[in-house]
């Protein structure tokens, strides 16, 4: 935590030379360590670790030992005794003190605290689970932050590009190149340029605000940013390995394999309780100045009720969760598959974009643009591969973004951040 801290805030301390504070960046890794340091929900999740450990202590406790003591024949209840030497009393007074102490047989304490242990583990895994969907979560809204943010620099540049195509058709309208028709049809245009960035604007707000909620809010400040860039950064994984990787390190298969051996000691557990336990007793007697001790035993005979009904439910319960963790299995494997084959489709979608389309799209502005400019090309072509244009860089940032979150789905469906 302290490391995290030490990462992020100290862009909080740092001023300008106004005196103002910059604003709080970070970059998705730190994002991930905040969230896991700061969520509130997965605080609150981790207090179930802490829970099942006090529960191995109470598994492993010892039964207390009873002390039992008594008087008999004292008159209260016969006034006429009241007085009386202890020597011409009928009936004088006796008193005993024991002690008594259960011996546990079938091995039962060692069966509690083994239970106790195996369902620790499986909290543990169940919380490991936690911060890899949380992990996730943060990644997801991440990329979309970077997303707007993309969207919105771009809307921003194309605005001012494109006022001043509104600026030169202007002067051309009013040194009579241009009809008014043709002026007014590009200044109209400009208001979807406008629209453009006030959306991008709320959606990068938006991406922001979803992001911290993951992050703590009281975490990071407000006017927090984030860093990086949408990129492409092919994955030279293989599948297979990719799945084997997922069986040893996803931890709600690693949940569903401890729940098995957790369901196992409840059955042995079960099957230590079926055997009756052993009471021992000793005890003190004191009567008329006679001093005797009194030593027994008593268990229970058990005819009838041996726990045959939780033995056959916990020998069931181990089925139930092996199939349990076989359904786990398939879908890992499942979650793996659908994550590489995604990202190795949306990743040509990428590619098909940097192979040529963009460039194409680009060039065909420019040379519409100037060409309209100098009056060889119509009012509707250069509007139409402005969109042409428009539309080719919002859905060529559109596939990085999927691409980038496909790379994060295939992270978390492996349980691993660092992919080859």
């Amino acid at each position: 935590m302290m490391m995290v801290l030490f990462l992020v805030y100290p862009a909080v301390a740092a001023t300008t030379a106004g005196g103002q504070q910059t604003p709080v960046k970070i970059d998705l890794e730190q994002a991930i360590q905040i969230a896991i340091a700061h969520n509130h929900a997965l605080k609150a999740a981790r207090t179930q670790i802490q829970q099942s450990q006090a529960q191995e202590i109470t598994a492993s406790l010892r039964p207390n030992p009873v002390f039992s003591a008594d008087v008999s024949f004292v008159p209260i209840f016969s006034p006429s005794y009241f007085g009386t030497p202890v020597s011409e009393n009928p009936l004088p007074p006796e008193f005993d003190a024991g002690v008594a102490y259960t011996i546990e047989r079938g091995h039962k304490r060692q069966a509690r605290t083994q239970a106790a242990r195996d369902q620790t583990a499986v909290t543990r895994s169940q919380i490991s689970e936690n911060e890899r969907t949380l992990t996730f979560n943060v990644a997801q809204q991440f990329v979309a932050a970077l997303l707007a943010k993309s969207t919105l620099e771009f809307a921003l540049k194309d605005l001012a590009s494109f006022e001043q195509t509104v600026g030169i058709s202007e002067v051309r309208y009013k040194a009579g190149d241009i009809s008014e028709n043709d002026f007014l049809r590009i200044k109209l245009q400009l208001l979807q340029f406008q629209t453009d960035v006030s959306a991008a604007q709320l959606s990068l707000v938006q991406a922001l605000a979803s992001l911290r909620s993951f992050l703590g809010y009281e975490s990071v400040p407000d006017g927090y940013d984030v860093v990086g860039d949408l990129a492409y950064t092919p994955l030279h994984v293989n599948l297979q390995d990719l799945q084997v990787v997922a069986l040893g390190l996803r931890p709600d298969f690693l949940a569903s394999q401890q729940s098995v051996t957790a369901a196992q000691s409840q059955y042995q557990l079960a099957r230590a309780n079926g055997k009756r336990d052993l009471t021992l007793s000793f005890t003190y007697n004191h009567t008329t100045g006679l001093n005797t001790a009194s030593f027994g035993g008593a268990i229970e005979l058990a005819f009838f009720d041996k726990n045959q009904g939780e033995i056959a439910r916990t020998r069931y319960a181990i089925t139930q969760f092996e199939e349990s963790r076989t359904v786990t299995q398939q879908m890992v494997m499942t979650d793996v598959r659908t994550a590489y084959e995604a990202t190795r489709t949306d990743g040509h979608v990428v590619e098909l974009y940097q192979s040529g389309y963009l460039k194409a799209a680009q060039e065909s502005r420019e040379i519409s643009e100037f060409a309209y400019q100098k009056g060889a090309a119509s009012l509707l072509d250069f509007l139409d591969a402005e969109r042409s244009y428009r539309a080719t860089q919002l859905a060529y940032r559109q596939a990085l973004g999927t691409y980038m979150l496909d790379v994060e789905q295939l992270r978390e469906a492996v349980g691993k951040r660092n992919l080859p």
